[in-house]
């Protein structure tokens, strides 16, 4: 499988302060790769050096098969790229910032498919593209750059906190357009806040933290690595008594709980049903958990 992002040993410093601190990531084609971490952890800058808009300062990294400081103006015309808060040309309706930022990359902005695209991208976004950017809310100068990344095809969406200031309809559409580009073989890099957007969307995730990546892998894969939630309806605390490979173990308003390593939930299963347990569920553990594993209540510095 062809990698479109790869990062080695990548590092950047500001003065006495590591960005990054030897970062290797790896995103495969046709893939939606799910990049998180808090604010400070290193994201931002790392989409930078992609981009080609900071110098790494040491360590190896390529874009498409080449150096984004040297390549920025030829990868630019490959990669869309919508960052979080995106500021739009005050003066412009939102359909001539939107033609603006098609034709940076390339595109002819009379062609008839295009026209076609834009148009039911604003339809889908609920987007009028009539008023001036002035009087634009955060959430539709948001719209007028995700229209315009989607409206043009691209092989590498780079996507920072993309639907900041969306409603959660306009989330959906989100959804199903980054659906649609993967499907048509482009590649996503995703880092987003939101973890329920990113375990819906992504195919694989990795977790950075203080300028490193600390986990990546598939969700199936990362679930492996912390503890699967079991409960059932119980009478009392006795129901927990001799189950292999529990942790955890508790009851309340009549049910029975506990946790298991997620590689060992089917070892409790003959247990259970020893028992004729009612109400069983078996809770994988969510993205947020995988993602607090590493960084608790606390924000990266």
């Amino acid at each position: 499988m062809n990698t479109v992002i790869r990062t080695s040993g990548l590092t950047k410093h500001y003065g006495r302060v590591h960005a990054l601190d030897g970062l290797d990531l790896d995103v495969a084609a046709g893939q939606v790769h799910g990049f998180l971490g808090p604010n400070g952890a290193g994201k931002t800058t790392t989409i930078r050096i992609l981009l080609g808009l900071a110098r790494a300062t040491g360590g190896g990294v390529s874009v498409l098969g080449r150096d984004p400081w040297k390549d920025a103006a030829a990868l630019h015309r490959r990669i869309a790229y919508v960052p979080g808060d995106v500021s739009v040309w005050p003066n412009l309706s939102g359909g001539e910032s939107i033609d603006l930022l098609a034709r940076l990359r390339g595109a002819s902005t009379k062609d008839a498919a295009y026209r076609g695209e834009r148009e039911r991208l604003e339809s889908a976004f609920q987007f009028d593209p009539r008023k001036k950017g002035r009087a634009y809310s955060k959430g539709n100068r948001q719209k007028v750059a995700l229209i315009a990344a989607f409206a043009v095809p691209a092989d590498l969406y780079i996507l920072d906190e993309p639907t900041s200031g969306l409603d959660p309809l306009m989330e959906v559409v989100f959804r199903d357009e980054v659906a649609r580009v993967r499907d048509a073989g482009a590649t996503v890099l995703l880092s987003s806040h939101i973890l329920s957007e990113v375990e819906l969307l992504c195919d694989r995730v990795s977790i950075i933290r203080a300028g490193r990546v600390v986990e990546s892998g598939t969700l199936a894969e990362l679930r492996h690595l912390t503890r699967t939630e079991v409960s059932f309806a119980a009478d009392d605390a006795s129901a927990l008594d001799g189950i292999p490979a529990a942790h955890d173990a508790a009851f309340a308003d009549g049910r029975a709980r506990f946790t298991v390593d997620s590689d060992a939930v089917a070892s409790v299963l003959p247990a259970l049903a020893q028992r004729s347990v009612t109400g069983l569920r078996i809770e994988p553990p969510s993205l947020e958990e995988l993602f607090l594993r590493h960084y608790g209540d606390a924000s990266a510095s």
